[in-house]
C-alpha cells in the first residue's frame, strides 16, 4: 500500500521512486491523471539527471492537441515494487503524471472527506 495526499484542488499525489540508470533512488511527487492512458509522463528537462535510456517516439493526443511524445525506458519504485516501464517525455509537462494504467495493477482509494487516499 502506498499512502498520498491530495493538493489544495482535489488533484491526487502519490510519492514514488525514480530510478537513474546508475541506481539511485530520487522520491517525487506524482499526480494520478486518469486521462492519461500510460504509466508515466515527465518533463523532457527532468530527464537528464535520470539517464534513462531513449526507446521510441509516439504521437497523443492531449488536453491541447496531438502532441509528440519521446519514449524512455525508466525505472520507478510504486509501493515498495520495482517497475521498467515506458515514459512519455514532453516539453510542456508541469508535473510528473501518473497514468491509469497503474489503476490495472492498483486500487485507489480515495476518501476526500475523510483525507484517506492509497493505492493498494
Amino acid at each position: 500500500m502506498i499512502q498520498g495526499q491530495f493538493g489544495e484542488q482535489g488533484e491526487i499525489f502519490f510519492t514514488i521512486d525514480l530510478i537513474t540508470e546508475e541506481g539511485e533512488y530520487l522520491p517525487v511527487d506524482a499526480m494520478l491523471d486518469t486521462g492519461f492512458t500510460e504509466y508515466l509522463a515527465i518533463n523532457k528537462q527532468d530527464l537528464q539527471e535520470l539517464a534513462w535510456p531513449y526507446f521510441d517516439q509516439e504521437e497523443l493526443l492531449t488536453a491541447q492537441g496531438l502532441a509528440n511524445f519521446d519514449i524512455y525506458r525508466g525505472k520507478i519504485v510504486i509501493n515498495e515494487q520495482d517497475f521498467e516501464i515506458p515514459v512519455f517525455a514532453g516539453d510542456e509537462l508541469q508535473e510528473i503524471l501518473l497514468g491509469s494504467k497503474w489503476l490495472k495493477l492498483f486500487n485507489l482509494i480515495a476518501k476526500y472527506r475523510e483525507g484517506e487516499l492509497k493505492l493498494e
